[in-house]
């Protein structure tokens, strides 16, 4: 038993020795001492050259000293000099000669002085470099155990502008950046609703990166709200420094090869979903939002679906589920039939084959990986290098690679297609592309071993699997598994939006009607219908 409680003041004593400053133990109150606190800011942060200390006495206590405490780059000069510096150098607070007691002066600055829209007391140190570190400045007072927090932030920031990994014909061109309250105010915009509620947490022990759970209130799942509330405050890690971080400690399967969280980095998707009782975690420092729950029929749809005619959309959305199965299954079907089922071809079409494979070394099953393998090598290098140099490098060497392998027999033709196929399918539905690559691997191999019934027992196993998943306690494969007839119109197929009157009831929302009926068109003489 002693060990057992050794080993524990030793683990506790070791994480707070690792952890952040003032994240155990009580608090460190101000001492009324200014040179004491200032030694104490300047110490926890190693004397860094980017903490600016400026004294000054103010102007209504000439005999005071005074010191603005803030990080250099992280605060807007001009607020910093116009709104907090020059009011508290020429400020009078009390419009009498007779100056305020050192006890009183820090409430006549909050008060009357100081300029800025968001002031606060604070009392103790580790909430000073909290505020510091959040871009805030802090002014302290010699013989007052309280100084002032105001907001002055003004650090560089991306502009809002067309996002890069969800291109639209038609909609919004607007994308989230890497400042959190530009993108809360990008939601703001488009809900007139007081009911748009967003809840504040704080996760990393080192980055203390700030986190927002958005939701709309009544329309939300209570239950998914509760489960999304729950798993945030069990992330327990050093840092985070994007949306995956938190992404991979929340999702219901972490090993599985589906993502059971989605992200949009576009203000109208995420919008829609919230409209649909979904909620949204933003976190500071990236644009990418994590939406839940997600479901699988959301990866073929499109941000724009919902602007055009529901019959295109419909035949989109059935180009992109055929695109998916192209995308893993065209190389896995190539080897089988090379390899084993020669007479499922057409007598014309054997023939073709065989020519194009007369005198190559290797087995298709090869021949196809070793392409897969080329193909993301490819892929990988146009993404990592600057964009007008990988542009060349995937198309230049797409051509020549294929061209020289085929020229030199060590591939045949028909293979080429294929994977050129296989890698445009791809891309036509981004959200399935990690799962999809796995996927086309897994298929090759056993189509390579097993022929058809390969990928007849791979497909039931893959969709066996996805069938078990949820996603915040809703089924991964709704509305198709559980099968659910209202949810069908927003599926493979569009209806128009007047006939979806409700919202999807496998995410249980609190108020299932969002929309009325569609008014219907005025009769040939002219005089109206009324309703549908």
């Amino acid at each position: 038993m002693t060990t057992l409680l050794t080993r524990i003041l030793t683990w506790r004593r070791q994480r707070a020795a690792g952890g952040s400053p003032g994240s155990d133990g009580p608090p460190r109150p101000l001492a009324e001492d200014l040179e004491g606190n200032l030694k104490e800011i300047q110490d926890l942060f190693g004397s860094s050259p980017d903490l600016i200390v400026r004294r000054f006495r103010p102007g209504a206590a000439p005999q005071v000293e005074a010191a603005l405490v803030y990080l250099d780059g992280m605060v807007h000069d001009t607020v910093l000099n116009q709104h907090i510096l020059v009011p508290l150098l020429r400020g009078e607070p009390t419009g009498s000669s007779r100056p305020p007691r050192r006890t009183d002066l820090v409430r006549c600055a909050l008060d009357r002085l100081v300029a800025a829209g968001n002031v606060s007391e604070v009392s103790d140190l580790d909430k000073i470099w909290h505020e510091l570190l959040a871009g805030r400045t802090v002014v302290l007072f010699d013989g007052c155990p309280t100084g002032l927090a105001a907001s002055a932030k003004g650090w560089a920031t991306r502009s809002v502008a067309d996002p890069g990994t969800e291109s639209v014909i038609r909609g919004s061109r607007e994308g989230f950046t890497e400042d959190l309250q530009t993108n809360i105010t990008l939601l703001r915009r488009r809900f007139r609703d007081p009911r748009l509620h967003v809840e504040f947490l704080t996760l990393g022990r080192r980055t203390r990166t700030k986190v927002a759970l958005v939701y709309l209130d009544g329309v939300s799942s209570p239950s998914v709200l509760a489960e999304a509330r729950r798993r945030l405050r069990g992330v327990d890690l050093d840092s985070v420094l994007e949306s995956g971080y938190i992404e991979q400690y929340i999702e219901d399967a972490p090993y599985s090869v589906f993502s059971t969280v989605g992200n949009s980095e576009k203000p109208d998707v995420v919008a829609a979903k919230l409209l649909e009782g979904r909620v949204a975690i933003m976190v500071d420092g990236t644009p990418f939002v994590l939406l839940a729950p997600y479901l699988f029929i959301e990866s073929l749809q499109s941000a724009e679906d919902y602007y055009s005619r529901p019959f295109y959309v419909t035949m989109l959305r059935l180009i992109r589920a055929i695109a998916f199965v192209f995308s893993i299954l065209l190389p896995a079907l190539y080897v089988a039939v090379t390899s084993y089922h020669q007479e499922l071809l057409p007598s014309t079409l054997a023939v073709t084959l065989a020519a194009t494979r007369e005198g190559t070394p290797f087995p298709s099953i090869v021949e196809a990986l070793a392409m897969g393998v080329v193909f993301e090598i490819l892929r990988e290098a146009g993404v990592r290098l600057p964009r007008p140099i990988g542009q060349a490098i995937s198309i230049v060497g797409a051509l020549v690679i294929g061209q020289a392998a085929v020229q030199a027999g060590l591939i045949g033709s028909l293979m080429v297609i294929v994977v050129a196929l296989t890698g445009v399918a791809t891309f036509v539905v981004p959200a399935q592309i990690d799962a999809g690559i796995i996927f086309r691997t897994a298929f090759t191999l056993l189509a390579g071993v097993l022929g058809l019934y390969g990928i007849v027992l791979g497909l039931l196993l893959s969709t066996a699997h996805a069938a078990m998943l949820s996603s915040f306690g809703t089924p991964y494969l709704s509305p198709l598994t559980p099968f659910s007839a209202p949810g069908l119109l927003d599926t493979l197929i569009r209806a128009p939006l007047w006939v979806m009157r409700r919202r999807p009831a496998m995410l249980h929302p609190a108020d299932e009607v969002r929309r009325g009926r569609r008014p219907r068109a005025p009769r040939p003489g002219g005089r109206p219908g009324g309703t549908e």
